[in-house]
């Protein structure tokens, strides 16, 4: 298929996100209107001198300007107005489910309410233009008691929340520092994710299924260090939510075209594209594809299989994620004949 045609599938094709930080969509524009509005004095000048520190070296520095920008985030209106923002743009890309991601311990910490995190965002979900869920995090490199309290804080917001996941620093806080809280969420329903396999070891991955109990892997890209472990997630298709431009931002891998992402698919792992935290990390949905894409050697049936498996790994309920799919799959049916036809006449 023609590189145009492909790229305007890619743009054009139905999707899910399945890896979105909703304090990592946060624009620098954005933040400055927030600060302006609170009265929050911020370390930079302008937009620009802000957009120009989104340099990192790695997790941990990315975490350190992720967390300054989130300063501005006081009422409810803030939480409502960022998680507009996001999803007016994720829609543009077609994306047309998110399960979005919220750190309440970044918030409660500097004294915001659970309910003013959880009701801004959730809001913004029911006015928004596209379907969308709300998963919380705990913060990793703070204790397991922390992470309990906060979900004894949030569990009369539980009707707002579908799931809980595990993210910050990775490195020095394993999975299994988390299993009584887990348990507790199993227990109540929630589902279950957590970051594994980013900056940490496949070890980490084994763990979060193991001890956890999670039914997706956010990133996972070294799981292909453990073949014994790459053969299970094959298996028992386990989805690894991945974010190819954050993984070059963070250093994870030195630039695109070493992506392990096609090596991944070949391995029979149900990978997904996603963006992780788009303002800091240079994208969108689409401009993930896009980068992937034009980096490494994939085509039209990688694109259809990354889009399938964005609904299939989802936690919509079933009547819904057939819809979306027969209607991902009616596209590339078009896009098929499309192809062969064109195929045919040049041949011709």
């Amino acid at each position: 298929m023609p590189n145009e045609q492909l790229q305007n599938i890619l743009q054009q094709m139905p999707k899910a996100e399945l890896h979105i930080h909703i304090e990592g969509s946060l624009e620098p524009e954005l933040i400055f209107e927030l600060a302006q509005r609170n009265g929050v004095a911020l370390a930079y000048k302008s937009v620009e001198s802000l957009r120009n520190a989104y340099a990192f070296d790695n997790l941990q520095s990315f975490l350190d300007i992720y967390y300054a920008g989130a300063s501005v985030l006081l009422t409810e209106q803030d939480f409502y107005d960022m998680t507009a923002a996001y999803l007016r743009r994720a829609a543009l890309d077609n994306v047309r489910h998110a399960e979005i991601f919220f750190d309440p311990q970044t918030h409660t910490a500097r004294g915001v309410p659970m309910h003013t995190v959880v009701d801004g965002i959730w809001r913004a979900c029911q006015d928004g233009p596209i379907s969308a869920s709300l998963i919380m995090c705990f913060l990793r490199h703070l204790s397991e008691d922390e992470a309990l309290a906060t979900l004894e804080e949030a569990l009369p917001l539980r009707g707002k929340i579908i799931g809980v996941g595990l993210d910050s620093s990775e490195l020095g806080h394993p999975p299994e520092k988390f299993a009584r809280v887990f348990e507790r969420c199993r227990q109540l329903g929630l589902h279950l994710v957590a970051h594994a396999g980013e900056e940490g070891p496949p070890a980490y991955i084994e763990t979060a299924l193991d001890l956890l109990n999670v039914e997706r892997i956010d990133h996972g890209v070294r799981c292909l260090e453990d073949p014994v472990l790459t053969k299970r997630l094959a298996r028992e298709q386990i989805a690894l939510t991945v974010c190819p431009l954050s993984n070059v931002k963070l250093r994870v891998f030195d630039h695109m075209g070493q992506h392990n992402l096609l090596d991944l698919l070949d391995a029979g792992l149900a990978v997904t594209i996603n963006s992780d935290d788009p303002a800091y990390f240079g994208g969108y949905m689409n401009a993930n594809f896009l980068a992937a894409f034009e980096a490494l050697p994939l085509g039209l049936s990688h694109a259809h299989r990354l889009a399938r498996n964005s609904f299939t790994a989802s936690f919509l309920e079933p009547e819904a994620k057939r819809d979306f799919l027969a209607e991902l799959d009616a596209v590339f049916a078009t896009a098929t004949a499309t192809a062969t036809a064109t195929a045919t006449a040049t041949v011709g």
